[in-house]
C-alpha cells in the first residue's frame, strides 16, 4: 500500500522529509506500534471530533487518552464529540476507515497536537492505510506542524 495521495501532496508542498515502512495489516494504533516494532509513545494518533462549528483533528500520542473537557476548553468549544465513523471514512476521502493521517490541515481541517508529540525525537504516523507508516524527525513535525495549535489535552493510558 502507500500514502493517501492528497497526504503526500501536501506534504511535498511544505518539503515535508518523511521516510516511509510498511508493516502487517493492524487494525488499531496499539497493534499497529506492535507490528511496526516502535514504542506506542512514538505514534501519533488522530482522534475526529466534532460540534456545530465543524471538524477538529486532535493528535496525540497512541499510548494516550485524549481529554475531550480539556481540549474544549482549549478551543473555547463546549460541545465537542468523538465523530461517526462513517462521516469519517467520507471526510478523509482515499484513506481507509480507522487510518486517519494526523495532518488534517491536508484536509482543510483545524488541527490540534498534543504537547506530549514534541518530547520525543522520532515521530510516526499513518499514511492512510493500515500497512505504511511515515517517520520524520522532531524538527521536521514540529515544522509540518506549525500551523496546528498545540496544547496538553491527553494523559498516558495505564496498562
Amino acid at each position: 500500500m502507500t500514502i493517501s495521495a492528497r497526504l503526500s501532496r501536501y506534504l511535498d508542498q511544505r518539503g515535508a522529509r518523511y521516510q516511509v515502512s510498511t508493516h502487517d495489516r493492524s487494525s488499531s494504533s496499539a497493534e499497529t506500534a506492535r507490528t511496526a516494532r516502535i514504542a506506542p509513545h512514538l505514534l501519533a494518533k488522530s482522534v475526529v471530533l466534532e460540534d456545530e462549528r465543524g471538524w477538529v483533528v486532535a493528535v496525540v500520542p497512541a499510548d494516550s487518552r485524549l481529554m475531550i473537557g480539556r481540549l474544549s476548553e482549549l478551543l473555547g468549544r463546549d460541545r465537542l464529540r468523538l465523530a461517526d465513523e462513517s462521516r469519517i471514512a467520507m471526510l478523509f476521502e482515499g484513506c481507509e476507515p480507522g487510518a486517519v493521517p494526523p495532518v488534517g490541515m491536508a484536509w482543510g481541517l483545524e488541527t490540534v497536537v498534543d504537547d506530549e508529540l514534541d518530547r520525543v525525537d522520532l515521530v510516526y504516523m499513518e499514511g492512510g492505510d493500515h500497512e505504511c507508516l511515515l517517520s520524520m524527525s522532531r524538527r521536521e513535525f514540529r515544522d509540518l506542524m506549525s500551523e496546528a495549535r498545540h496544547g496538553r489535552f491527553s494523559r498516558p493510558t495505564r496498562h
